[in-house]
């Protein structure tokens, strides 16, 4: 796993997403937050800076354009 993917905001965040990071599509999750967020993959700490940043200034927003992308995509 990922740094930031057992933090419990994290957790939180793909509940309300309605994703469960697995095994099998994890990696796919983590690229798909590096695209979203314009951070060079795999750069952990600046993703988990950027994740908690939106979280804070625009959590709605970022909610629902994470859940396209990742729907989109699994």
């Amino acid at each position: 796993m990922t740094c930031y993917f057992k933090n419990s905001r994290m957790k939180e965040l793909f509940t309300d997403i309605e994703i469960e990071p697995t095994k099998e599509n994890i990696k796919k999750v983590d690229e798909i937050l590096h695209d979203l967020l314009s951070v060079d993959y795999p750069n952990c700490a600046a993703t988990w800076k950027m994740v908690r940043e939106r979280l804070k200034h625009d959590p709605e927003g970022f909610r629902e354009r994470l859940r396209a992308a990742v729907h989109a995509v699994l």
